[in-house]
């Protein structure tokens, strides 16, 4: 792996890493709560003026069922969802 690919690679992990520590603690007690990263972060081929694309299942925007859901839908912009995300936190118990 060339150096360029390489520190890509720590940002992206780095970055995965802060995202991470910043929502662990607004999941503490939320069984079942889960945020997950897509879009170019979640693919790599994000730049200097990517923003961060992400989805919180099952504590506001949308509830585990409906998510399990869209992702089997046709829709072209829930599948790539599906096929990119990352998961970046899971609430446990307090």
């Amino acid at each position: 792996m060339g150096q360029l690919a390489e520190l890509r690679d720590q940002l992206q992990q780095e970055r995965f890493g802060r995202l991470s520590t910043s929502v662990a603690p607004l999941l503490a007690g939320r069984v079942g709560t889960e945020v997950w990263l897509f879009g170019s972060w979640a693919r790599g081929d994000w730049d200097a003026r990517t923003d961060l694309d992400l989805i919180t299942v099952d504590l506001i925007a949308v509830e585990t069922s409906e998510w399990q859901a869209r992702r089997s839908l046709g829709d072209p912009h829930w599948r790539a969802i599906s096929r990119e995300a990352i998961l970046i936190a899971a609430g446990s118990k307090p």
